[in-house]
């Protein structure tokens, strides 16, 4: 392999002779090597995005030539378009504060950069990585400022996905609306529901954790950019930050907002808290909605069987004919890796000591990673298969007549304690409730249908129901 070798603060690298990376990217990648995973590419997008607005501002201040201001927006622009990509090579678990992503970045546009004015790779001139490229930034203002870009980016294909499940759910509703099913408690009988209102429910549910996600992504819009090392601006001209923050709201259709406090946004990762903390509430209520699908789907045989999933693979290696859930399996297996993945971002964001948060790095891949798995999943879990369910209308009204929760609808005429003893009685011999009530002479016939017509349980009555021949 030729090489060619840099000299930093400490010491002689060799590098690559046909690598844009330089020096302190080495160094991360023959000493750190953890994972072999990289941070999501639309942080490094995010990145970009921030080194060619950077430059654009000290262009317009008149601290950056214009010659090379124009070609660091040049070899940022070809990143952006694809190019370039297999040359960002730092670890997602990496030294703090993600000094040596940034280098990265640095390093790749610096040489980049060069060769557009006719110079070669590694010699860092007439453009420097950190006098020129870096020019009025600091790791600690712009890997924060990606990190909140990022996640705004890639948030908004999730609140897509979310928007059409919870429509798909709701359209389950009124797809179901007309079959009734016993309703269950404890998992145990209880009074009729409609499947309809089921649905709804789960899609409703959707919405109010669509709403939270949305409220903390308009909260990362805050950016900290000019902050440089504490959040002092230190290094940087009035105008600055504003123009910088101008740039990338052009340059990424985004809302963006300079923070009002470029210390705390600084010391304080509390947007990425909120982010993680509504994925993981998001989490919590797919989980229920996968098992309560999981539950009603179950059988075919000896189980609820109230409806039917699309089958999708074969179940087993072993068992013939056998289909399984998988897409609601594969959904609760990425919420539990979202919830395990905001405890890290929880530690993560309380371990930040005065001006400086050095965990930033493993905030981004969590949160990062956590965004993309529930989009890819969810939308999976839509198509797959909750637009594919089928009812299955004699099984539900079935249960709706069995459940033991009908005993309910006498509280008003008979009283708790004799409705009670009804269903005890229904239990022993093996009998319906309405059986029973048939048996007892409670109720003349011809009132018996109208008082337990479960379609009506599934809403409130008008008047209570009263008659009951208590002889």
């Amino acid at each position: 392999m030729f090489v060619r070798v840099e000299k930093d603060a400490i010491g002689s690298v060799k590098i690559p002779v046909e690598a844009y990376y330089g020096a302190t990217t080495q160094r991360m990648v023959q000493d750190f090597k953890i994972s072999g995973l990289r941070l999501h590419p639309k942080f490094l997008e995010s990145y970009i995005h921030i080194k060619k607005a950077c430059a654009f501002a000290n262009m317009k201040l008149g601290l950056l030539d214009e010659k090379l201001g124009r070609a660091i927006i040049q070899a940022a622009d070809e990143i952006l378009s694809g190019k370039l990509r297999d040359q960002f090579l730092v670890d997602a678990f990496q030294m703090g504060a993600g000094t040596s992503f940034n280098m990265n970045c640095n390093e790749v546009i610096a040489n980049r950069a060069n060769e557009i004015l006719g110079y070669s790779r590694g010699a860092y001139t007439p453009i420097h990585p950190n006098d020129h490229v870096n020019m009025s930034q600091s790791t600690n203002d712009t890997f924060p400022t990606a990190m909140r870009i990022a996640v705004i980016m890639l948030l908004k294909n999730l609140e897509t996905e979310l928007s059409s499940l919870e429509r798909s759910l709701t359209d389950k509703g009124s797809t179901f609306d007309g079959v009734v099913k016993s309703g269950r408690t404890h998992l145990q009988d209880a009074v009729p529901i409609r499947l309809g209102q089921e649905f709804r429910a789960y899609g409703l549910a959707i919405a109010k954790s669509h709403k939270a996600i949305t409220l903390s992504r308009e909260a990362c819009g805050d950016l900290g950019i000019g902050g440089t090392a504490v959040g002092t601006g230190l290094n940087t001209v009035l105008g600055y930050k504003e123009k910088v923050v101008a740039e990338l709201k052009k340059n990424t259709n985004i809302e963006l907002r300079s923070s009002p406090d470029l210390i705390e946004a600084m010391q304080s990762q509390l947007v990425i808290a909120g982010v993680s903390s509504s994925l993981r509430n998001l989490s919590l209520e797919l989980i229920r909605i996968a098992n309560d699908i999981r539950l009603l789907s179950s059988g075919p045989k000896t189980g609820l069987a109230e409806i039917r999933l699309p089958a999708l693979n074969p179940g087993s290696s072993i068992m013939p004919g056998k289909v399984n859930p998988s897409a609601l399996e594969l959904l609760n297996m990425v919420c539990f890796q979202v919830i395990g993945n905001d405890l890290s971002i929880s530690m993560a964001v309380q371990a930040g000591q005065l001006e400086l948060n050095v965990m930033m790095p493993l905030m981004a891949f969590d949160t990062l990673f956590s965004i993309e798995i529930l989009t890819n999943s969810v939308r999976i879990t839509r198509e797959k298969c909750i637009e594919g369910i089928q009812a299955d209308e004699e099984r539900c009204k079935y249960y709706s007549e069995a459940t033991l929760g009908l005993a309910t609808v006498l509280n008003d005429s008979i009283g708790y304690s004799r409705a009670s003893e009804l269903v005890n009685i229904a239990v022993k011999e093996n009998k319906t409730l309405v059986e029973v009530i048939k048996g007892e002479r409670m109720f003349p016939i011809e009132a018996i249908e109208d008082i337990f017509n479960t379609s009506k349980m599934t809403s409130p009555s008008s008047k209570l129901r009263k008659g009951a021949n208590t002889n």
